[in-house]
């Protein structure tokens, strides 16, 4: 009997929607079998394409495909110095592909490996902005009429009003970014909150992302003002280095919160969980590294009624957004899931980004998008491909980001 065998690692850079993925694909030697996963930093593409070609994949040619939790230590210690965004996200295309690999040689669906479904379908929150109230709740009830239940609100984007080129109160010299005012933050998305629900009432479940963009205390008084309006979750009111205040945060609000979609490492949100300081898990599962390291956590945090909102946003491959609905299946805390709102062709949707033709050539077999849930197919795996060719078709960009030069009103910068 043959001894299976990884006999390459390609990575495949793309940007069908000008947004960079990062793909990745693993060949053994029994024909036709190979995993697909994702590792996209898309800010970062090239820095983890080197550090597959060039470190991981000649320690992993010519080892056992079959063996993942092996191969994931392996590569995690293998440089001495770990985690981190980059090494995570290459271990994670890796790891996520190892999966598909395991799932078609057994013959069924990822979520069968981790124990078959304990939910038939997958709910999903979308996102709906405007430029005001009027338009935002719009923007709402369309998504209603589509069987969304739980809507993440902004306007404006985060943090309020994006002022590219700085505000008029800007020292003389300041240099050019997206100028952010906290406090006119705050004041505007209380009363934006106080607008929805007096227009739509209390039946559709509402989630709004600060994005780490307020000081603690204004935090804490934030998400206690927030609390007349019954929100589902508030996402990143605070960044890792403030971890500390989640307790006194917790103590002074019953508004339930989410956090994580920057956590690299079991470090930064044990403490979170184990003192139940947050209700929603959030990270981006390829940021920690895929879907050995995702699968652990939704069981840890379980132990303590912390819920899983895995990140699903633009910047990540459908390969990922597939691994994402495939733990949450057979999780039994899981939340809810974000969907960044791609939908397979037969579904007539169009999004406020747009239609997704090319992304969907690019990466068949995404998850389906039908009234409110998200259902896998039943292939083998992931249930996701990518066809190379087209994905040469959209080259990725190497531009200096711009969207997290964000800056406070003294031309300061602050987190994104």
């Amino acid at each position: 009997m043959m001894t299976l065998k990884i006999t390459d690692v390609r990575v495949i850079l793309t940007a069908p929607e000008g947004i960079n993925l990062v793909a990745v694909k693993v060949m053994t030697n029994q024909d036709g079998l190979y995993g697909v996963g994702c590792a996209t930093f898309a800010y970062r593409v090239l820095a983890v394409k080197c550090l597959i070609e060039q470190y991981l994949k000649p320690l992993l040619v010519g080892r056992d495909p079959q063996d993942i939790e092996e191969l994931w230590q392996l590569m995690h210690q293998n440089g001495y110095w770990r985690n981190g965004p980059i090494e995570n996200n290459a271990i994670s295309g890796i790891d996520m592909a190892l999966w598909d690999i395991k799932g078609k040689l057994a013959g069924m669906p990822l979520y069968q490996l981790f124990g078959g479904k304990i939910r038939k379908g997958v709910p999903v929150y979308r996102h709906a902005d405007g430029r005001n109230l009027e338009e935002l709740c719009e923007n709402i009830q369309r998504f209603k009429e589509m069987g969304i239940t739980h809507i993440r609100c902004q306007c404006g984007g985060y943090g309020g009003s994006w002022k590219a080129h700085g505000l008029n109160s800007t020292p003389e010299g300041a240099y050019p970014g997206i100028y952010l005012d906290s406090r006119k933050y705050i004041k505007d998305t209380l009363k934006l909150f106080d607008g929805i629900r007096s227009k739509l009432g209390f039946d559709i479940e509402l989630i709004h992302d600060v994005h780490e963009r307020i000081s603690p205390t204004e935090a804490m008084g934030f998400v206690k003002e927030l609390e007349p309006y019954r929100l589902f979750f508030v996402e990143d009111v605070l960044p890792l280095d403030q971890i500390e205040w989640f307790r006194k945060i917790r103590m002074s609000t019953t508004t339930p919160l989410a956090e994580g979609e920057l956590f690299n490492n079991p470090a930064e949100w044990r403490q979170l969980i184990t003192e139940q300081l947050i209700d929603y898990i959030r990270v981006h599962i390829s940021q920690i590294g895929g879907i050995t390291p995702a699968r652990k956590l939704a069981i840890f945090a379980e132990q303590f009624g912390v819920k899983t909102a895995w990140h699903g946003p633009g910047d990540m491959t459908p390969i990922a957004h597939a691994a994402n609905v495939h733990i949450d299946l057979a999780a039994p805390n899981f939340g809810v899931q974000e969907w960044s709102g791609i939908e397979p062709p037969n579904v007539v949707i169009q999004d406020v980004k747009g239609p997704h033709g090319a992304l969907l050539e690019v990466f068949p077999g995404l998850p389906e998008f039908r009234h409110g849930y998200v259902y896998p197919n039943d292939a083998p795996g992931l249930g996701v491909d990518i066809d190379e060719k087209e994905a040469a078709k959209y080259p990725c960009s190497n531009e200096v980001v711009q969207w997290t030069q964000t800056r406070k009103t003294d031309g300061a910068l602050q987190l994104p």
